[in-house]
């Protein structure tokens, strides 16, 4: 038996069996303490004084160190008992200060049961109930059981919690396009008694209800849902399930059939991709613009979608380029005109090819005509330029808009506008301009038919109304999206929209700290499985810290949490709270200006905090200066997501600490 035969368990009580399903003894609890940690660190380093404080917080031994080496070696010889004496081990290996569990991936069933949820995305609805039925089963109790409620383990514990939940959902949704109305039935009435928190679960008790003939038990059960949102949470039901109760009472057709419009839907895919592989050759430049087509659909639909399309994406364009044609290389560029609404990019690297490709294809095109081509090309380089200071982003927006603009063409005007936005965070202050461009995208798409456009012009605008306090108009603008991304299969809107309503919840409902926090988390876990870690990544510390310092309490944040992107302009602060200045003034001397973008506002207060605090008047003085347009504008609530609180009150905080500054300086001279 060898380290490569073995299989992890952490979907309930901690387990390793071999390759024939015969449990490994790994002895006392301390010994599956140490591995189910090594487990949670996903093949990290952890180092032996993380492990000692994880595994006790008191009646410690008085050689801890020595007790987590002797519980090494116990595992070492149950996990690999065929390896030499003193021979290296390849499983739970020692690196650096600490130790690494060296499992693969699918060894771990926690790890196999993320996979498969993020797959199920893009499955058609049988495949999607089939794979889920299989993962759900291996669930033998909450995950990490024996450790649930350690700090260490707690975090990966209720995020795979939640996916789980994600997936009998998911499973049901698949069910209910399969027919089989009874049976979700029956799995979501205890889901919802367990869980009554979660509104997907009762829109899809009630739906299927209402499809097995029951409509009294769906209005029951939709209303059941009302009651003990208002009762126990002080909250209105959201937009799908106040839609479906009203779709329910009114005996909406679409209600009623749609699994047999899903299954003719399911049927002509099938028939027409046969059709196209027998019909349109294999070396067809055709199939690289369809491939681009069906592209920009896998874009939108949440999970694994977004990034397996931006990947074939650079796999098309370069086949196209390795063609040899500008104009097919400018066509395959171009048609993959898929909103954005975040100014930070996904994958830098792919983000790069794409840009220099457009580029060269922009030199190669003949110097007549190709209008419509160019102005995509350059709507392409703009959007795949922003959060970077590059002038040819704004340059690039520029000239898309006015290609667009001279051609009359909505779909080319839609893409040009989508990348003006993306370079409209070229200084702080910029709402108000971002929200006539929202405007017009709303208008424009909305007369012609461009649902996702229609769909991002609202979220700009929910964006510019949050930065500016309009929380009324926000509220319109996330409903007017939700309904959007309903009747068009647009799940990743609701992403944004319920990071919103956590927004709101904390900044215009001024919810208690800890109700606003549990917003916040609820609406991180909509991430893992969004395809988006340029928005994921940091998000979910920088608004609790948001949060922390509106409201004066410690910011009480783990040493290792992972701040992403916004590491440079939260550490000084950090280390100012833990009264260690002289690290903290060296931490400012070397952060950055925050790069243009949604979370400009914010990234520029947090360095003027640290300033303030520090005496820091070079400092103080270019935030000042870089905030002052923004002064009507609440930090960071651009984004739509978060919020540092009004620009306005820094600005008095800078200009206090630079007037004492100034006094100061004028009396020691």
């Amino acid at each position: 038996m060898t380290g490569a035969r073995l299989t992890f368990g952490v979907l309930g009580p901690v387990t390793v069996r071999d390759e024939d399903g015969t449990p490994v003894g790994l002895k006392g609890p301390r010994h599956r303490s140490v591995l189910a940690r090594l487990v949670v660190a996903r093949g990290r380093v952890v180092p032996v004084s993380r492990l000692v404080e994880d595994l006790w917080t008191d009646d410690r031994p008085a050689d801890p160190v020595g007790a987590v080496r002797t519980f090494v070696a116990a595992l070492r010889r149950a996990l690999e008992p065929g390896r030499p004496p003193r021979g290296p081990a390849r499983l739970l290996v020692t690196e650096g200060p600490g130790y690494a569990l060296r499992a693969e991936p699918d060894s771990v069933d926690a790890r196999r049961f993320e996979r498969v949820v993020a797959a199920t995305a893009a499955l058609p609805p049988q495949d999607v109930a089939e794979r889920l039925e299989e993962a759900l089963g291996w669930w033998r109790g909450p995950a990490y059981a024996d450790f649930a409620d350690q700090p260490w383990a707690r975090p990966d514990s209720r995020r795979l919690a939640e996916l789980r939940l994600t997936a009998v959902e998911r499973r049901a949704e698949a069910l209910l396009a399969l027919g089989s109305a009874d049976q979700v039935a029956a799995d979501l009435d205890a889901h919802t008694a367990t869980h009554p928190w979660r509104e997907n679960a009762w829109r899809l008790l009630a739906l299927a209800l209402y499809r097995a003939g029951r409509q009294a038990d769906a209005l029951a059960v939709l209303r059941r849902a009302r009651a003990l949102l208002a009762e126990q949470l002080g909250i209105d039901p959201g937009p799908a399930l106040r839609a479906l109760e009203a779709d329910v009472l009114r005996q909406a057709g679409h209600l009623a059939h749609p699994t047999g419009s899903g299954r003719a839907a399911e049927r002509v895919w099938e028939q027409a991709t046969l059709a196209y592989q027998h019909t349109v050759a294999p070396g067809a430049r055709a199939r690289l613009e369809s491939t681009v087509q069906l592209l920009r659909g896998l874009a939108v639909t949440g999970g694994s979608g977004l990034p397996a399309a931006r990947e074939h994406r650079v796999a098309a364009i370069a086949a196209a380029e390795e063609l040899g044609d500008a104009e097919l290389t400018a066509r395959v560029i171009g048609a993959y005109d898929v909103p954005a609404v975040w100014t930070r990019v996904d994958d830098p690297e792919q983000t790069a090819r794409v840009v220099a490709a457009a580029e060269r294809t922009l030199t190669a095109l003949p110097a007549e005509g190709h209008a419509a081509a160019r102005a995509r090309l350059l709507a392409t380089i703009a959007l795949e330029s922003r959060g970077t200071w590059l002038p040819r982003g704004p340059r690039a927006a520029r000239h898309a808009e006015e290609l667009a603009r001279r051609l009359g063409d909505p779909a080319v005007l839609a893409f040009a506008l989508n990348a003006a936005y993306m370079q409209c965070f070229q200084h702080t202050g910029l709402a108000p301009r971002r929200d006539e461009i929202g405007a017009e995208l709303v208008a424009l798409s909305a007369e012609h038919g461009l649902a996702t456009f229609e769909v991002l012009g609202h979220l700009i605008r929910l964006q510019a109304r949050c930065a500016l306090g309009d929380f009324p108009a926000a509220d319109r603008h996330a409903a007017a999206a939700d309904r959007l991304a309903a009747r068009h299969e647009r799940p990743l809107v609701g992403v944004f929209t319920t990071w919103y309503r956590a927004l709101r919840r904390d900044v215009a409902d001024r919810a208690p700290i800890g109700e606003a926090e549990a917003a916040y988390r609820e609406a991180a876990s909509l991430l893992p499985d969004s395809g988006m870690p340029g928005l994921a990544h940091g998000l979910l510390p920088l608004a609790r810290l948001g949060l922390r310092l509106r409201h004066a309490v410690p910011l009480a944040f783990a040493e290792d949490t992972d701040w992403g992107p916004y590491a440079p302009w939260v550490r000084p602060v950090l280390l100012i709270e833990a009264g260690r200045r002289a690290e903290a003034a060296a931490a400012l001397h070397e952060a950055p200006d925050p790069p243009p973008g949604l979370l400009q506002e914010a990234l520029w207060c947090l360095l003027a905090r640290a300033a303030t605090a520090l005496g820091d008047r070079p400092v103080m003085q270019r935030a000042e200066q870089a905030l002052t347009p923004a002064a009507g504008e609440l930090a960071g609530a651009a984004s739509g997501l978060l919020s540092l609180g009004p620009v306005a009150a820094c600005l008095d905080e800078l200009a206090a600490a630079l007037r004492g500054a100034g006094g100061r300086a004028a009396r020691t001279g």
